[in-house]
C-alpha cells in the first residue's frame, strides 16, 4: 500500500512539472522544429493539428460540469464584461497593431485570427496562480469558446474580409468540430462517468502541455523558412498584442469597478488567447498563406511566459 501511494506521488509529481513548464515544452518544441524542420514536418503535418487540438479542448471539457454554467445566471454583469472584452479588445488590438506596424496581409490576418479566437484552457491556471478570481477565469473561458463559432469567423470576416477571402460558413462549422464538439463530449463524460473522468483528468493539463507543444512544432517546422525572413517583425506584433491585451482586461476591470482578483482575471482571460485554434485555423483555411500560422505559434510560446511572470508578480504583490 505503501509503495502504491509513493509511486502515485511520483506520478502526480512528474505530471505536474510537465504541466507547470507549459512555455519551457512550448520554446524547445519551437526550437527543435526551426533547427531540424523536415524530420519534424514528416512526423507532424499540418493536417493533425485540428485533431490534436480537439483533444485539447475535450480535455477542458473534462474539467467541466453543467454547474459551473450556472455562474453565467450568479454573476451575468462579470462574465458579460469579460467576455465582451475578449472579443472587443483583442481583435480591435490586432488590427490597430497591424496597421501601426504596416503588416504584410498574411501576417496581418495571423495576428487578426490570434485576436478573434476565445480565450485559451491556460488562462485558468494562470488565473489560479495570480491569485485571480478562478470560478470566472473557467465561465470566461467556456462561454468565450462556446461563442467562437460565431464570434471568431465574423470578426475575422469583419477585419481582414477587404483583402483575404474569408469562408465564414466553413470556419464556423471547423470551429464546432474543432472546439464545441470535444468540449461537449467532455462535460457529458464528466456528468456520466465522473469517476472514470477524475483519473482521465488528473493527467489532462500535463497532456494538453505536450499536445501544444506538438502543435507548435508541426507549424513551425511547415514554415520555418519564412519565419526566419519574418521572426522580428512577427515577434513584436505578437508581444504588442499580448501585453495590450492584458492591459485592456486589467483597465476594463478597473472601468467597472471590479476588485484586484477579478481585474487580474480580466488582464489574463483577455490578453491569453487560444493560440491553437489561431494555428489550426490558419492551416485549414489558409493554407496558401503559410506565415498566416505563425504569430499564433508564437502566441502560443509568449502568452505563456508572460502570463507566468504576471502571475508571479500578482501572488507577490497579493
Amino acid at each position: 500500500m505503501e509503495t502504491r501511494r509513493k509511486t502515485k506521488d511520483v506520478v502526480g509529481a512528474v505530471l505536474d512539472a510537465v504541466a507547470g513548464g507549459m512555455a519551457v515544452w512550448v520554446l524547445l518544441a519551437g526550437a527543435v522544429a526551426m533547427a531540424r524542420p523536415e524530420p519534424v514536418k514528416a512526423a507532424i503535418p499540418t493536417s493533425c493539428v485540428p485533431w490534436l487540438l480537439g483533444a485539447v479542448m475535450f480535455g477542458m471539457g473534462l474539467s467541466l460540469r453543467s454547474r459551473d454554467f450556472a455562474l453565467v445566471l450568479g454573476r451575468p454583469r462579470d462574465v458579460a464584461i469579460g467576455v465582451s472584452a475578449q472579443y472587443v479588445c483583442m481583435p480591435l488590438a490586432a488590427w490597430a497593431i497591424s496597421k501601426a506596424l504596416g503588416l504584410p496581409d498574411e501576417i496581418a490576418l495571423g495576428v487578426v485570427l490570434v485576436g478573434a479566437c476565445p480565450g485559451g484552457t491556460a488562462s485558468n491556471v494562470i488565473a489560479y496562480l495570480a491569485k485571480g478570481d478562478v470560478a470566472l477565469s473557467v465561465t470566461m473561458t467556456a462561454c468565450s469558446t462556446l461563442l467562437a463559432p460565431l464570434a471568431t469567423p465574423a470578426i475575422v470576416w469583419l477585419l481582414a474580409g477587404e483583402s483575404i477571402e474569408v469562408d465564414v460558413v466553413k470556419m464556423f462549422l471547423d470551429i464546432v468540430k474543432i472546439v464545441i464538439a470535444p468540449v461537449v463530449a467532455g462535460v457529458a463524460i464528466n456528468e456520466l462517468l465522473p469517476r472514470f473522468a477524475a483519473r482521465v483528468r488528473r493527467a489532462m493539463p500535463a497532456f494538453s502541455t505536450v499536445v501544444v507543444a506538438v502543435i507548435v512544432a508541426g507549424v513551425v517546422a511547415a514554415s520555418a523558412g519564412r519565419i526566419r525572413e519574418a521572426a522580428a517583425l512577427v515577434a513584436l506584433a505578437v508581444v504588442l498584442h499580448n501585453g495590450l491585451g492584458m492591459a485592456l482586461g486589467w483597465g476594463a476591470g478597473r472601468l467597472f469597478r471590479m476588485d484586484a482578483a477579478r481585474r487580474r482575471t480580466l488582464a489574463i482571460e483577455v490578453g491569453m488567447q487560444n493560440s491553437g485554434l489561431a494555428v489550426s485555423l490558419a492551416a485549414m483555411h489558409f493554407a496558401a498563406m503559410p506565415l498566416a500560422a505563425v504569430p499564433g505559434a508564437l502566441f502560443s510560446v509568449w502568452h505563456n511566459l508572460s502570463g507566468a511572470l504576471f502571475a508571479n508578480c500578482c501572488a507577490r504583490r497579493s
